[in-house]
């Protein structure tokens, strides 16, 4: 065994290319074995193993920087950077985080939870070098998903433009999360299955390693030659016209291979863009079949590759993505639109009744809310479903072209608040505080999954500009569903439970929380409300004025970033009507990043568990506002 004598990326330098070859068959099979337990993205990093072993066998990390975009790739270099003996505690709470992370080891330079930030990345890192007069190697490692991002094709453009020394790996496996989609992904398939093409460069390039070195003029000659068969073959040639050295396609599985393209590319003084193609799952023949199901996957039998799922209700996105068709067989105007996310956003079953009415725009969550502006004032009804952590990358489209314009899109906003082992870069937590300060726009959340269905009901109804509902990644409480679904009044709440002198302010999950403190603190002898605060905006003003007229004690609670939340509306609204005597405590996710772990954990890191709620409760003093801290109760 070659894997257990790998502690860090020097010792690979010894090896033969024979021995990197059995190394990786040994990798694969370490993966397979620890994520069997632990879940976790597969599929990604079993496409990498060759060019990963690759990179660290010919640069030395961390002088030389490695930048992987989407950081959820980087467990073979995590393997090969020290840290395999971690993998038991992987995406688990203070484990190893499922992503590059720069506080876990030295080669962890960058930090990538979204994609198409890594050409960026680079080319911050190549400028920094040549400003410190430095000779350290650049190689960003990009997937042909993550080149249907914006900001990739900025990126691109800028590194053309300036001519700096960087590697740019295409990582080539025709997939992100779900199937990519877009002209990029067109024209990188027909480099990839132009037999002719890359028989007769090959023949090109073996001309050109026979001419002698005898002066500048002939090479010159022989790579104009090259060149033009480039033109003649592929039209556009893309990548060289935006100013980078071409390499590829190449077998991303082809050890010799990549190692001779690598150094092939090092005499280049310029960018380089090395085009490898890869199999996701490479090696485990379930992963290899369906790479979107083993992208993300939880614990699996390894021989059968049956995925362990504990049983449970249906997920608020299975009950959004069903109670969607339901709308749409009576609404021809509705259409689903999705930023490469139609598995994660419950769009399959939406998208095989309705292909027509199905957008995937790919990694493109800018344009997608653009676009939903657009449709919307041509008198379409598009659902923008959208993770929470994803949203913010479209912040100024929804204030731009959504608000602004009063456009009547919906969004779906998927994944709110905790998310368990993704951890901080994918946490749901401040679409509230991103979006509650922008005129025009009403935004709510369900207690449960049936006022879910009501919530989309309500948001179809309405026709006076942008509306969201936002849910959480969790399973249904398994309340009974309604069949008749009505709209509920614009900024109204619920109280779920009767009480004086003291109310709980929930949205989301936390309303189920609320009940169980109340009932907790009723032997006590406290008798506490509890609000189903389900608009987040606007307010219900009524029954604030009404809380405040009785001197109701209150406290809001919320699984999101407690700057800009609710809570922090109620203050506001108190405050403009000069009611200054009343009781208001906050609790919600501190100013802090919370990582990854279960949910449950990472509601204990913020804070917000039962005996919290229940200590701030009786912490309250008339007259006083009142903000929670984790060390305060």
């Amino acid at each position: 065994m070659l894997l257990p004598q790998i502690h860090q990326p020097s010792d690979l330098k010894d090896l033969t290319t024979e021995q990197l070859t059995v190394l990786a068959g040994e990798i694969r099979q370490f993966l397979i074995e620890k994520l069997s337990a632990t879940g976790g993205h597969l599929a990604s990093n079993l496409g990498v193993v060759e060019l990963t072993l690759a990179l660290h066998y010919l640069y030395d990390s961390p002088k030389d920087k490695f930048i992987f975009d989407v950081g959820h790739q980087a467990y073979v270099h995590k393997v090969l950077t020290g840290r395999m003996d971690r993998f038991d505690t992987l995406r688990k709470y203070k484990g190893l985080c499922g992503f590059v992370k720069r506080n876990e080891s030295e080669h962890d330079v960058w930090e990538a939870g979204h994609s198409s930030t890594s050409l960026s990345a680079a080319m911050g890192m190549a400028l920094a070098r040549d400003f410190k007069k430095e000779d350290n190697k650049v190689v960003a490692v990009i997937g042909d998903g993550a080149l249907t991002g914006g900001m990739a094709f900025e990126a691109l453009n800028h590194i053309g433009h300036e001519q700096r020394k960087l590697t740019v790996v295409l990582n080539d496996n025709e997939m992100s999360i779900a199937p990519n989609v877009g002209a990029m992904h067109k024209y990188l398939g027909k480099i990839r299955s132009d037999k002719g093409y890359l028989r007769a460069k090959d023949e090109v390039e073996q001309l050109i390693k026979k001419i002698p070195a005898i002066g500048g003029k002939i090479a010159k000659t022989a790579e104009k030659l090259k060149d033009t068969l480039k033109y003649a073959m592929v039209s556009g040639v893309l990548f060289e016209e935006l100013g980078f050295t071409y390499f590829g396609p190449v077998d991303g599985h082809d050890l010799p291979k990549l190692l001779e393209t690598f150094r092939q590319a090092d005499n280049v003084d310029g960018p380089v863009l090395i085009h490898i193609v890869t199999i996701k799952g490479k090696g485990y023949l379930p992963a290899e079949a369906d790479s979107y199901k083993w992208h993300g996957i939880t614990p699996y039998k390894i021989e059968s590759g049956q995925v362990v799922k504990a049983a449970g209700n249906p997920m608020y996105t299975e009950v959004f993505g069903q109670t969607l068709i339901e709308l749409a067989e009576q609404d021809e105007r509705i259409v689903a639109v999705t930023p490469a996310m139609p598995g994660g956003s419950g769009l399959f079953p939406f998208a095989k009744r309705f292909p027509d009415r199905m957008i995937d725009v790919g990694i493109a969550e800018q344009h997608a809310a653009t676009m939903c502006a657009a449709l919307a004032m041509e008198g379409m009804k598009p659902v923008y479903a959208v993770y929470s952590t994803f949203m913010q990358r479209a912040y100024d489209q929804i204030v731009h072209d959504i608000c602004r314009h009063n456009a009547n899109v919906m969004f779906a906003i998927d994944r709110a608040g905790f998310v368990g082992a993704d951890g901080e870069t994918h946490q749901g937590v401040y679409d509230i505080a991103f979006m509650r300060h922008i005129p025009n726009i009403v935004i709510m959340m369900p207690k449960d999954e049936n006022e879910l269905r009501h919530m989309m009901k309500t948001a179809l109804d309405y026709n006076e500009g942008p509306i969201a509902y936002r849910y959480p990644r969790i399973n249904g409480l398994g309340v009974a569903m309604d069949q008749q679904l009505v709209p509920i009044p614009i900024g109204t709440w619920e109280k779920v439970r009767e009480g004086e002198n003291y109310a709980i302010l929930a949205s989301g999950p936390m309303v189920q929380r609320g009940m169980e403190v109340a009932e907790e603190l009723k032997r006590d002898g406290m008798n506490v409300a509890v609000i189903n605060a389900r608009f987040m905006k606007p307010l219900d003003e009524q029954m604030l004025l009404e809380l405040a007229d009785k001197g109701t004690r209150m406290l809001v609670v919320e699984e999101v970033s407690q700057a800009g939340s609710m809570g922090s509306a109620v203050l506001e609204f108190y405050a403009a009507k000069g009611l200054h005597d009343v009781t208001v405590g906050l609790m919600g996710v501190p100013d802090e990043f919370i990582e990854h772990g279960s949910i449950k954990d990472q509601q204990c890191e913020a804070g917000l568990t039962p005996e919290n709620i229940a200590a701030s409760l009786r912490a309250l003093a008339p007259g006083k506002a009142w903000t929670f801290q984790k060390n305060s109760v």
